[in-house]
């Protein structure tokens, strides 16, 4: 009798090699350690359970078509979370064509591009509890347009370069620029306007 593969002893990589030779176990596996940022990362630009639930699996399924694609040059992580990243962006064009409302004449509002803030996070000797500031920081994203969401997720959290952002989003570098320190400002406010409400 073959033995059973304990596939949660397996690394990201041996899951890989497996899924590619059509082990679906293994590629299920990956599901369950990613599945979690994915979805997060999903929900982080859309700020809606359904359409990210739609959008991280539609992620995996675009995956586990596109393993072959995989060369190993990043972690499986990061590649799928790029994954989730541009179902997530093409979601937002097509809203966006949708929409009458224009965005970038808030960018040109905003001014100068070059300048920049740097992003405003409440200390946390204030004694607020990580779940509590994650709540906050959440309700501020809420309060952002899309677009504006979109460059201040693909910056601060993939850290990805203004040259890469403006590729994946269909703008200038410029308008990444400007975006960003809108979308900064406005978080900040947005934070700091919460911190006045409680102390009153």
């Amino acid at each position: 009798m073959a033995q059973r593969t304990d596939y949660k002893s397996l690394d990201d990589n041996a899951l890989v090699k497996r899924a590619k030779k059509g082990d679906r176990e293994a590629f299920e596996e990956l599901v369950v350690r990613h599945g979690e940022k994915v979805y997060a990362r999903a929900y982080s630009m859309m700020r809606n359970e359904d359409e990210a639930l739609d959008l991280s699996q539609e992620a995996w399924v675009r995956g586990w078509q596109r393993l072959g694609q995989f060369q190993g040059e990043s972690s499986f992580a990061t590649w799928i979370t790029r994954i989730v990243i541009n179902q997530c962006l093409d979601h937002l064009r097509k809203q966006k064509r949708h929409r009458t409302e224009s965005l970038e004449t808030l960018d040109e509002e905003i001014g100068g591009a070059e300048r920049q803030m740097p992003i405003v996070t409440p200390n946390p000797t204030e004694g607020l509890e990580r779940a509590e500031l994650r709540a906050k920081i959440d309700r501020a994203l809420d309060q952002l347009s899309p677009a504006h969401r979109a460059v201040l997720v693909l910056h601060e959290f993939e850290e990805l370069e203004y040259k890469e952002i403006a590729k994946r989003v269909g703008c200038s570098i410029g308008t990444v620029m400007s975006r960003l320190f809108y979308a900064r400002r406005k978080l900040a406010a947005l934070l700091a306007g919460q911190k006045l409400d409680e102390l009153r």
